[in-house]
């Protein structure tokens, strides 16, 4: 059921329930951070693996505090540079946290949002939110509330805050020893982070059955239906008649072509909703060429293309 009823909302989730928000990353499939009952009746919405952890989403930093055992000055500083927006911090967490949200870990991934419906509607129901994206697990991530309501059905109920502006999810860093370690790409660039704090290189095996540190780190993720390809440069015989090829310049004829903004932030705010539009068209095929520009957003774009076409 899509909804702009940000109390109605907030009294669903003061009483267990789960309710699918906007960011301006992706849309969240939301429940009491704090409530286990609550948190794995969003694990059981989704079909995710019990190691792969929530973020909490927070609406201020008072709130973020309480959820872990340390705010060091580094996540201070991010904080202050990124927040509200697409960055998520890595901290060890407190007693608060469930250990089903952090995947049995011994880390929690906060952070603070920059959409009002949203903030508003932590705000309205009094804490912390976990918000894993609103689809099934491993699946296209949702950039409008149709796309929720596509994947999960018409019986959650999705609060409509229109298209995702980011379209992409968040930058991950873990804090330790004074240094962020980036553990998911996304529009924040390491360039940026090293700015506030020291960049720490990170080597993650994210196909254990160990807890996650971060989520996103699935080697199959964000992926359609039908089956996808990452290729440099489409030819004219990789085509079929049930090819769908998404490009920003084409340079063959194709009949069945989703193209794509030529610039990095406009291609991350389409792809998810050109992946979900490739995926109506019943193709047998999906072929994107790989974007080639130059920075953290275009970064982290492959990595999602790279994740969406993988085989397994």
């Amino acid at each position: 059921m899509i909804t702009h009823d940000i109390k109605a909302a907030a009294t669903e989730l003061r009483a267990g329930g789960v309710v699918a928000f906007p960011t301006e990353t992706v849309y969240g499939l939301g429940a009491d951070a704090l409530d286990t009952d609550a948190v794995r009746k969003v694990f059981s919405i989704k079909g995710r693996p019990a190691n792969n952890p929530m973020i909490v989403h927070v609406s201020s930093i008072e709130m973020a505090k309480q959820l872990v055992t340390d705010w060091p000055s580094e996540a201070q500083r991010l904080a202050d540079a990124f927040w509200p927006g697409p960055m998520t911090i890595v901290l060890a967490k407190s007693d608060l946290v469930p250990s089903i949200v952090t995947g049995h870990g011994e880390t929690v991934a906060i952070r603070m949002p920059n959409h009002k419906i949203t903030l508003e509607l932590i705000e309205s129901f009094g804490g912390p939110i976990v918000g894993p994206s609103a689809n099934a697990s491993g699946t296209i991530s949702p950039t409008v509330a149709a796309h929720v309501e596509e994947s999960l059905g018409d019986q959650i109920t999705i609060l409509d805050g229109g298209p995702c502006i980011r379209g992409i999810e968040s930058t991950v860093v873990r804090l330790e020893h004074g240094k962020a370690s980036l553990l998911r790409p996304g529009v924040i660039g390491s360039e940026e982070i090293a700015r506030i704090v020291p960049i720490a290189s990170t080597d993650l095996a994210a196909d254990s059955d160990a807890p996650m540190p971060s989520p996103g780190l699935l080697a199959k993720h964000y992926a359609p239906k039908t089956p996808t390809r990452l290729v440099d440069q489409v030819d004219s015989h990789m085509l079929t008649l049930g090819t769908v090829v998404i490009s920003i310049a084409c340079e063959v004829e194709v009949a069945n072509l989703i193209q794509m903004p030529s610039d990095a932030a406009g291609y991350a705010a389409r792809l998810y909703a050109a992946l979900h539009e490739a995926d109506t068209m019943r193709a047998d095929l999906i072929l994107i060429e790989r974007p080639t520009g130059k920075g953290p957003i275009w970064d982290a774009v492959r990595d999602r293309l790279r994740r969406a076409s993988a085989s397994s």
